[in-house]
């Protein structure tokens, strides 16, 4: 069984680690998520890099409402951060833990989380949860 992103532009799988997809500015050293064909600071043509795959969380709040596209509609909702990455791209993303397990500067990680079955194997979304690993 393979996971398998549910948009493939947006991030690959590496194993269970999803890695965003994203690009940077040869000519202005800016780096932006998703990818993009042209750098919307000086218009010059951007390469496109994969991205890191851990960041320090920058503000976060909890949705308290099903996530869009749930199944399950009994959720107690979940969270959302804006995590800053190494190289400089802030993203939104979809945080994995409770109302109260999020603390801002806290290191961040991707994770996938699957959101349904097709064909054998499993689709899935990035999220971002505590890293919780030794020197993070």
């Amino acid at each position: 069984m393979a996971l398998i992103p549910i948009e493939e532009r947006l991030f690959r799988m590496d194993g269970e680690t999803p890695v965003l997809r994203g690009s940077r500015c040869a000519a202005c050293g800016k780096s932006f998520f998703p990818e993009r064909r042209l750098c919307p600071i000086c218009l010059e043509p951007v390469s496109n890099v994969e991205l890191s795959r851990t960041g320090t969380l920058h503000s976060h709040t909890y949705v308290h409402l099903p996530l869009f596209g749930a199944v399950r509609i009994d959720s107690n909702g979940y969270g959302v951060g804006q995590i800053d990455l190494p190289e400089g791209v802030r993203i939104q993303a979809v945080l994995v833990g409770d109302p109260g397990s999020f603390r801002i500067g806290m290191p961040m990680r991707s994770v996938a989380e699957v959101v349904h079955e097709k064909e054998g194997d499993s689709v899935v979304i990035f999220r971002f949860a505590a890293d919780e690993r030794p020197g993070a």
